[in-house]
């Protein structure tokens, strides 16, 4: 600190700062926003926190000034969380005859209310389903205002809630389905369905799942006052909470069943949070095993959110992950896992 500026002490001093914040979010995926809920908001900022270590990492390294090693030791410390945020390069494995493909979309009721100022979305949805072809698809918020059936699909499990407006989730397979069900999350308009699949051999879970909203428009746009910016951190504060036990309702149902399990949805989390930890477990995240870039899933237009998932148990094999990022008709994007079960002889 003797040989600094006056300017690089400030910005050694902001470095420090920065680098005590991003460890706290290192560690706060691993506490229960019940216990810290404020401070579980520190987690949607963590890729921020994470890109602004490179850049002071830079900085000391263009000047060859030894202060470079506190950004690069807390980056190495998170390079994992990094993964989870940006790849660098894509995974795809050829194709085999026993792979099959898994679609999951939060289709916001086919703009059953205009939300987008598009007449077509519904056939478009179809359209890309249809070229797509998923042998799984688990639909979050989804409708019958579409009007229309997905014919190649025998077997579905659809649950529907409301008086007027009927909304809920559902899965459609091309296998069969010899058991299905419903996880109904407390003083919550969401939920989670299940079906059991079967593939050759084998009889897989499926979740579907949609978690309490933090209910933040992607097209906010108004200048934010402190105001403002109160009422959102405490709405975060409490959807994290509520999404806690919501979390915990899902492990303490996937524990119950000893099968293969693929989990589906919306968590209206960021991979740094404690509910994507606590549901995610020892499974992996076809993003980070086979993505590619920044994996948005949100189309938020301040910060590239990936809050929906597609999980697997470790006898999967991910041979393939897409985002469609560029299908706007809904303000989420669809996302494409292909996979393979690697059965032991």
């Amino acid at each position: 600190m003797k040989n600094l500026s006056w300017f690089n002490k400030i910005i050694y001093l902001l470095n420090v700062v920065l680098a005590v914040c991003t460890l706290i979010g290192y560690i706060l995926p691993f506490l229960a926003p019940k216990l810290f809920p404020f401070l579980a908001v520190l987690t949607l900022f963590l890729p921020s926190l994470l890109i602004l270590n490179i850049f002071f990492l830079i900085y000391w390294l263009v000047q060859l000034k030894r202060q470079l090693w506190l950004s690069a030791v807390i980056f190495l410390l998170g390079i994992t969380f990094f993964t989870k945020f940006y790849k660098f390069s894509e995974n795809v494995l050829a194709k085999e005859e026993e792979d099959f493909t898994v679609l999951s979309y939060n289709v916001r009721l086919f703009n059953l209310f205009d939300w987008l100022p598009n007449e077509n979305v519904s056939e478009n949805i179809k359209r890309f389903v249809e070229q797509k072809n998923p042998d799984i698809i688990c639909f979050q918020e989804y409708s019958k205002s579409a009007n229309y059936e997905f014919d190649d699909y025998k077997f579905r499990h659809i649950v529907m809630h409301g008086n007027k407006i009927k909304s809920g989730q559902a899965i459609f397979s091309k296998f069969r389905m010899i058991n299905e069900g419903e996880i109904t999350l407390p003083n919550s308009d969401n939920n989670v369905v299940y079906a059991d699949i079967i593939k050759g051999k084998d009889t897989i879970r499926v979740y579907s799942i949609h978690l309490q909203s933090i209910n933040i428009s992607p097209n906010i746009n108004e200048k934010l006052d402190e105001s403002k910016s109160k009422l959102i951190f405490k709405r975060i504060s409490k959807a994290f909470k509520e999404q806690q036990v919501q979390s915990e309702l899902i492990q303490s149902h996937m524990n119950d069943f000893k099968g293969h399990k693929i989990i589906c949805g919306d968590m209206n989390n960021s991979a740094f949070s404690y509910v994507y930890n606590n549901i995610k477990g020892e499974m992996q995240d076809a993003f980070v095993e086979a993505g590619k870039g920044l994996g948005k899933t949100y189309n938020y237009k301040y910060y590239p959110a990936r809050i929906d998932y597609i999980l697997v148990d470790t006898i999967f094999q991910v041979k393939e992950f897409q985002t469609f990022d560029t299908f706007k008709n809904s303000d989420h994007f669809p996302i494409f896992a292909r996979i393979k079960i690697n059965n032991k002889e």
